[in-house]
């Protein structure tokens, strides 16, 4: 099927279809997609959209600002049924007392900033997996536009699923944490607050070319994931060459500090990294986390020798008696908005570090690697 064949299909008018071949093949692809991924006719203004649904007009253009769309003119008409459908439900839920007007926008912008990050990177999947190798091919503009979006068509169903799945489990975790805390509150939940970051990273991205700049991220983030993960800590966030994560218990995230450390030092393909963690009450809201707690960990990163993991003194006092950890103290540091602060280098037992308590393990690593380098420079230019 043609994408004007598909188009006809979905009953778009043929004047616009007509408009967007005058455009060109990627015209003609772009109102495919948008058709194939928002099903029915733009027929409705935003006031013709509140009438129908019953929600002001002022709450509605709230909610669409905070899904992350910019206001549409009053006098277009770019909207459809299944909008009108969603704005109602969401009015009779709140109407039913399921859920309040605030708690409604907050979940929205939560929603609108993950799930237009989990649709950029299936986009630029699509690119780099099915574009990319058909114009490397030869394939003119029309191949192109027509293989796109039957491939589009034909995996949705699938990725819908997926991410419903998805959606559910991360549920079900979260009610696990969160719906049990009996009496108290959620801005009195405690948890320890970590943050790694690649060592000169600005630096090294102004000499690389953008897929070399977007491998390292990539491998950065894979190794962030498969070791916080696996040592039963959570992702909060990825900040481009930061990482920061969440445990429940200090002994937990001082595991994941030592080896996001040690794993840098091993991998080739990476500049060392750095940990900063610390302990104590943390306000959690719309998946994120603030508080002293989390601005400390921050500033405790940003003091870090490459290749260390630097703790809080309340992370020290909790894990002190635990044989799995080796601490060397460092002179109290002046943080920025904090004041004096005792801080300790994280270490494996018996492992002393160096004067400036750097662990020797960690240097050992690094030694290896750097010398792992030379010797591939060295076999490169002979």
């Amino acid at each position: 099927m043609t994408l004007r064949e598909f188009l006809q299909s979905q009953g778009v008018p043929e004047p616009d279809i007509e408009s967007a071949e005058e455009l060109g093949p990627e015209a003609v692809q772009l109102l495919a997609i948008d058709r194939l991924l928002v099903p029915g006719v733009r027929r409705y203004t935003e006031r013709e959209v509140v009438e129908r649904s019953g929600v002001d007009l002022e709450t509605a253009r709230k909610l669409w600002r905070a899904i992350g769309f910019p206001d549409v003119p009053e006098d277009e008409a770019a909207f459809t049924d299944s909008d009108i459908e969603a704005l109602a439900t969401l009015k009779q839920m709140i109407d039913q007392g399921v859920i309040d007007p605030g708690v409604a926008l907050q979940l929205t912008r939560v929603y609108g900033q993950s799930l237009a990050r989990m649709a950029d990177a299936q986009v630029a999947a699509m690119r780099e997996r099915i574009e990319q190798p058909l114009r490397q091919a030869g394939a003119s503009d029309t191949e192109v536009a027509e293989a796109v979006t039957t491939v589009a068509g034909a995996v949705l169903p699938t990725i819908e699923g997926f991410v419903l799945h998805l959606w559910r489990r991360h549920l079900a975790a979260a009610a696990q944490r969160q719906l049990f805390y009996g009496s108290e509150s959620a801005a009195g939940e405690t948890a320890t607050v970590g943050f790694a970051d690649l060592v000169g990273f600005t630096a090294l991205s102004q000499q690389l070319d953008q897929r070399e700049l977007a491998a390292m991220v990539d491998r950065f983030e894979t190794l962030a994931y498969d070791t916080i993960a696996e040592l039963r800590g959570r992702i909060v966030k990825m900040l481009g060459d930061e990482v920061m994560f969440v445990t429940d218990d200090p002994a937990p995230g001082a595991r994941i500090a030592m080896h996001l450390a040690e794993a840098y030092a091993d991998d080739e393909t990476l500049p060392d990294v750095r940990v900063g963690l610390a302990v104590g009450p943390v306000l959690a809201r719309e998946g994120d986390y603030f508080g002293p707690t989390v601005n400390l960990a921050s500033r405790i990163v940003n003091i870090s020798y490459a290749g260390s993991a630097v703790v809080s003194d309340e992370v020290h006092a909790a894990l002190e008696g635990n044989e799995e950890f080796g601490w060397k103290a460092l002179r109290p540091r002046r943080l920025k908005g904090i004041g004096w602060t005792p801080l300790w280098v994280l270490t494996r037992p018996g492992d002393g570090g160096d004067r400036h308590g750097f662990p020797a393990e960690v240097a050992r690593r690094m030694r290896a690697r750097r010398a792992r380098r030379r010797a591939k420079e060295g076999d490169g230019d002979s």
